[in-house]
């Protein structure tokens, strides 16, 4: 009997993790929402149980537009990972949404990322989309 090869599938995230389950629920519907500090107005990402600037716990979900900045990438030339292998070379990107947070990312829709993302440049949200949520990459604009 021959042993059929498995295909390599994105680590994704739980939703059980009390801090973050709120955020990627809403990624199933496309939606980047982040947390905003409704005593000070920090604006709070990762999302968690208290404020980041004034350590209050009244947190409010704010939904991004989904247009932003990169701030700053790395180009991995070499993953290890089976899903990320093949990928490669690929760029990670901190980018700083318009409404105020910064995420880790992948940029994607790119042909070459050493020549094709730069700092500064403009991007927008794309998803990844899987069974129970989605995972949110950027693409430039």
């Amino acid at each position: 009997m021959s042993e059929e090869k498995k295909i390599p599938t994105r680590p994704l995230p739980k939703l059980t993790e009390l801090d973050t389950a709120e955020f990627w629920r809403a990624t199933k519907n496309k939606e980047f929402r982040y947390q905003q500090c409704a005593n000070c107005g920090t604006i709070v990402w990762h999302p968690r149980a208290h404020c980041t600037g004034c350590v209050d716990g009244d947190l409010r979900w704010k939904t991004s537009a989904g247009q932003g900045t990169v701030y700053s990438y790395s180009i991995v030339r070499l993953s290890y990972h089976p899903f990320f292998r093949g990928k490669a070379p690929y760029a990670v990107a901190y980018v700083d949404l318009d409404e105020g947070p910064r995420f880790l990312t992948n940029v994607v829709g790119v042909d070459d990322p050493g020549a094709d993302v730069h700092i500064g440049q403009r991007v927008q949200l794309q998803w990844e989309e899987h069974e129970e949520l989605s995972i949110p990459l950027v693409t430039p604009v």
